[in-house]
């Protein structure tokens, strides 16, 4: 039997039409985890709450490398108490221990994840790739505030710890830094 023009389109259709969802799925999912907070995905502001409570919450600071990471990555200060909309401060320290440079680029989440909707990043560190010469330590920050409606909402007004985790993934080094370091490693051969 010859398949009819009409069951070919409809598979054609078919095809295409799952193909379209795959192609959506990543932007979509991006966009539900921003504005639901799902997964930890935080907010992010230009500027901090004009409104802050006389009640505290503890913020957790947590910090790894991807196992192919070759950089030393820790946060200065593991927590830090503050009002809730009070903008905070925290600093992270990456060193590179080897002899070449290393670009780097972390990825975060807040747990627990229901306070991530309420977790609003400033500015962070995150925001751009970071670039370590050899032997060189960085202190990085990342201000933040987590916002007041938090004491409103039915599961976030139970949070009362919030852990802020960041990983550093090794990237590629940019094109002007990496000739620069194949320029420097030619002169000294």
């Amino acid at each position: 039997m010859r398949p009819t023009y009409k069951t070919l389109s409809q598979t054609l259709a078919l095809v295409v039409l799952m193909a379209g969802l795959a192609w959506a799925s990543v932007p979509f999912y991006d966009w539900f985890c921003r504005v639901t907070g799902f997964g930890g995905v935080t907010n992010t502001a230009d500027v901090g709450s004009d409104i802050v409570l006389d009640e505290t919450i503890k913020i957790r600071f947590d910090a790894s490398v991807d196992s192919n990471m070759k950089w030393n990555f820790v946060p200065v200060a593991r927590t830090m108490e503050l009002n809730i909309g009070e903008t905070g401060l925290a600093f992270y320290e990456a060193y590179n221990p080897t002899d070449r440079p290393i670009a780097g680029s972390a990825s975060y989440n807040v747990t627990p994840y229901q306070a991530g909707g309420f977790f609003t990043k400033i500015d962070c560190f995150c925001f751009e790739e970071q670039i370590l010469m050899p032997g060189e330590r960085m202190q990085m920050p990342v201000s933040f505030y987590v916002d007041p409606e938090i004491v409103d909402d039915m599961e976030g007004k139970y949070i009362h710890t919030i852990t802020l985790s960041y990983t550093f993934y090794e990237i590629d080094l940019p094109e002007q830094q990496a000739l620069l370091q194949l320029s420097k490693s030619t002169k000294r051969n």
